[in-house]
């Protein structure tokens, strides 16, 4: 269940920061609302939290401010509507990492790419629905690396298919087996890490006698098996 998104209905948004006694808060109600939901992630949109969405553009400069003393930083992308934390990464700091990690295995990682290709060839603002079939299909060109049989490829698929919308990456739609693809997929990669993976991932699809040019300077280690990703964009 998604966290409440403002005040209920008829209730009046306090005019001050406090909300009860001793509160030392100094935040509007729906800005610390729009706090907690950044904080627990996995994103905040425009789409899903609508009246999240206007508090944190109203108050994004406080915000921003009570998430840099939790050494977390926001990322917010006006033209699609979304936007979530990470954890600071800078060399000279040495910030706790607040963003819980989860396990990424080899078709989570894959089917993340592939998503996020189909969502940027879309057009502006087009929403982008996709089929578990057809994703299954296009994923279908790894099954030789995944030393399983078909039975258990299309387990896996349907794991990764699964986990993806338990972190909001695909939003379910009222057609079963077609899913929405979350916006904040634009952000997650940087393109260093998408050349990376998807030079390894075309070593690993090809066949052994045909090692592929993008392969070149991929280390042994990249990406061979499972590899840890943020839990949140």
């Amino acid at each position: 269940m998604l966290p409440p998104e403002g005040p209920a209905v008829g209730a009046p948004e306090p005019t001050g920061g406090q909300l009860w006694p001793d509160d030392a808060g100094t935040l509007l109600a729906s800005s610390r609302r729009a706090l907690v939901q950044l904080v627990r992630g996995p994103y905040l949109s425009a789409a899903r939290h609508g009246a999240l969405w206007g508090a944190l553009l109203n108050d994004e400069p406080a915000i921003r401010s009570r998430l840099a003393d939790l050494f977390l930083d926001l990322v917010v992308d006006a033209d699609h509507e979304v936007a979530f934390v990470r954890n600071v990464d800078q060399p000279e700091v040495d910030a706790p990492r607040v963003v819980r990690t989860a396990p990424m295995t080899f078709l989570d990682t894959a089917m993340l790419l592939h998503l996020r290709q189909t969502l940027l060839a879309a057009g502006a603002g087009e929403r982008v629905i996709v089929g578990q079939d057809e994703l299954a299909e296009q994923l279908e060109v790894y099954r030789s690396a995944s030393s399983t049989d078909a039975a258990g490829f299309a387990k896996r698929v349907n794991a990764s298919w699964v986990k993806l919308q338990k972190y909001g990456i695909l939003a379910t739609t009222t057609t079963e087996g077609r899913c929405e693809v979350s916006p904040v997929l634009r952000l997650v990669f940087g393109p260093e890490q998408i050349s990376a993976v998807r030079a390894e991932y075309a070593r690993l699809a090809a066949p052994p006698d045909e090692p592929t040019d993008e392969a070149a300077g991929v280390g042994d280690d990249a990406h061979d098996d499972d590899h840890d990703d943020e839990e949140r964009p």
